[in-house]
């Protein structure tokens, strides 16, 4: 996995635990549906930290708190 599919998946967990809808995260982050969607599609390969920062202000939830989740400790290191 890389660093903008665990972005997503924790996105969609706390989505999922709060039932909130991408149209109402984009609502609440004062950005686009058009960015969330674009963010939590596969095919897309990068994702902008001042997007991200973004979206956690809307959750009302501090960065260090979203990066604080597992799926980030399981990164495979990107330099080899």
């Amino acid at each position: 996995m890389n660093v903008k599919d665990a972005v997503a998946n924790r996105f969609r967990e706390i989505c999922n635990e709060r039932r909130m809808k991408p149209n109402e995260l984009a609502n609440r982050a004062g950005v686009t549906p058009s960015s969330v969607y674009s963010m939590l599609d596969p095919s897309r390969k990068e994702v902008t930290l001042n997007l991200i920062k973004k979206l956690c202000d809307g959750l009302e939830m501090p960065l260090g708190e979203f990066f604080s989740s597992e799926v980030f400790d399981a990164l495979e290191q990107e330099i080899k």
